[in-house]
């Protein structure tokens, strides 16, 4: 498997079975490789929109964030973030699993709750997405 696939591969697994993603270091060490090599290939992920990092660590496995968001996602294995509602229920689709998402809305700061049931979206309000999908990698961290 080539060098890519296979860092892209374990970042995956790792963030799939612990709901965020690795740090280079522990892929070097998961992978049995120079860390320079690993931060490399993270690069090059990212520059093919695979990923999104920050400093040097992945900030984004999409639809998973390394970080806290107001769209918490937990499961029945783990507590996790998506990048937005969106990638929120990304999650629930890509680890084919029920879910409970918990935000606000970003107009009023009220919170809500958007279930997940047998591949089915329950909740209140409305989803809203400020631009087209063509244009969030312009600024993906922003969007």
């Amino acid at each position: 498997m080539e060098l890519d696939q296979r860092v892209r591969w374990v970042v995956y697994d790792v963030t799939m079975r612990e709901g965020a993603p690795p740090l280079a270091s522990q892929l070097a060490t998961l992978l049995d490789m120079p860390l320079d090599d690993v931060r490399a290939s993270l690069q090059r992920l990212a520059s093919a929109r695979m990923l999104v990092m920050q400093e040097g660590e992945i900030l984004m496995a999409g639809p998973f964030s390394a970080v806290p968001t107001p769209f918490r996602v937990t499961t029945s294995e783990f507590s996790c973030y998506g990048n937005c509602i969106w990638d929120a229920l990304g999650i629930a689709a890509m680890l084919q699993s029920d879910v409970e998402i918990t935000t606000s809305c970003g107009d009023c700061g009220a919170a809500m709750r958007v279930a997940v049931r047998g591949g089915v979206v329950a909740g209140d309000g409305l989803m809203h997405f400020a631009l087209p999908a063509r244009q969030w990698w312009q600024d993906v961290v922003f969007t």
